[in-house]
């Protein structure tokens, strides 16, 4: 296995990492950086949240922007705002001990003047959700010309979030001007349309395997119960996960809503978080939940992005998720930095079928809980 060092990282950039208890490169890590350090060329990276794509990409554009130039030089493109924001932190963090290089964040939710002062300042990153970027570049608030290099983060997911009109308007607006990394869980036929069209023909494409992929320190167990007893058996769990703190899954905005509602009416310091939400809203409630003000937070699929809460023992997905992806997407909150965890699907009698589709697929075995 190959170190940072010789995947061909500074030693400044190194020693933000280690601070951040980031020490041997993930196989995504290994596969990308030497690529996209040394010819930096169209690139395609298919793999999993979880798995370290954050500096497979940031630690080269890192390496390759111009810190003395203060145009924006790289541009990376997220499906949610928490992504976004998680992405330019992580990027912060990493240069601790590196050239000061600046980035910035932009997204809907937070009013668009307050962005456009930002951007006046010297900016070489940009980490954007594609409408906010839309509209950036509509009211001329953000010059592009210079980007050498365009990241979709998340490629699938901005997509299934309806993104194809802005993604391609903006991989349009500088075509032939700039090199594209593309990351993806998966790779359905709107993704290949996307690299057909704007990635060059040799792009190098490089795939996770999926016995990588889930994270091997994580439990896997389930709950089988009717339907109506899915409450009584979540409060059981939790009463004997005591003061640990955790996640809870759910497919539907009403379901996390109504769920949350359920919990605190039993005096367990919960909330949900989910994608109707007003910007300050949410972040209060990630702020209450970072801050171990409050246990338990319940989610959907897409609010979730981008949630990085260190310390997390278990999660639970009260309802299993549509897409297979996801459920690696929910269990990967737990079990972060070295730690243990446990992933726990609580299922009716019409569930198990989905939850063995899961279980063959990610090639885990899910154990019912005893």
């Amino acid at each position: 296995m190959a170190t940072f060092k010789e995947l061909g990282i500074s030693s400044s950039l190194i020693k933000g990492l280690e601070e951040m208890q980031i020490n041997t490169p993930t196989d995504i890590q290994e596969k990308a950086i030497p690529f996209l350090l040394e010819k930096g060329s169209d690139f395609i990276g298919q793999a999993q949240t979880g798995t370290g794509k954050t500096a497979a990409f940031g630690l080269p554009l890192l390496m390759k922007v111009n810190p003395k130039s203060d145009k924006v030089q790289a541009l990376i493109l997220s499906p949610t705002r928490e992504l976004a924001q998680q992405i330019a932190k992580q990027l912060f963090k990493f240069t601790k001990y590196h050239d000061k290089i600046f980035t910035e964040a932009v997204f809907g939710g937070e009013k668009i003047e307050i962005q456009i002062a930002k951007l006046k300042r010297p900016t070489q990153i940009v980490v954007a959700t594609p409408g906010r970027l839309i509209d950036l570049l509509n009211r001329k608030a953000i010059e592009l010309s210079n980007v050498k290099t365009i990241v979709l983060d998340e490629a699938d997911e901005m997509l299934s979030m309806g993104f194809k009109k802005e993604l391609t308007t903006i991989l349009s607006h500088s075509k032939g001007k700039r090199n594209t990394w593309l990351f993806s869980a998966t790779m359905p036929s709107e993704i290949k349309e996307i690299i057909n069209k704007y990635m060059a023909a040799d792009a190098l494409k490089v795939q996770v395997d999926k016995d990588n992929v889930v994270n091997k320190a994580i439990v896997h167990e389930f709950v089988r119960c009717e339907g109506t007893d899915k409450l009584p058996v979540l409060l059981n769990f939790l009463k004997d996960q005591g003061s640990h703190r955790g996640v809870i899954f759910c497919k539907t905005k009403v379901s996390a809503a109504t769920l949350a509602k359920q919990l605190m009416a039993k005096n367990i310091s919960a909330d949900a978080i989910q994608g109707d939400m007003m910007q300050k809203d949410r972040e209060k409630v990630m702020r209450a939940f970072k801050n171990e003000k409050l246990q338990i937070l319940i989610a959907t699929d897409l609010a979730a992005r981008g949630i990085d809460v260190s310390g997390l023992a278990y999660v639970v997905h009260y309802q299993l998720p549509d897409q297979v992806e996801y459920y690696t997407h929910r269990s990967g909150r737990t079990a972060r930095a070295g730690k243990k965890g446990l992933s726990l699907s609580i299922v009716s009698k019409e569930e198990m079928k989905s939850l063995h589709f899961i279980e063959k697929t990610l090639g885990i075995n899910i154990l019912e809980s005893k």
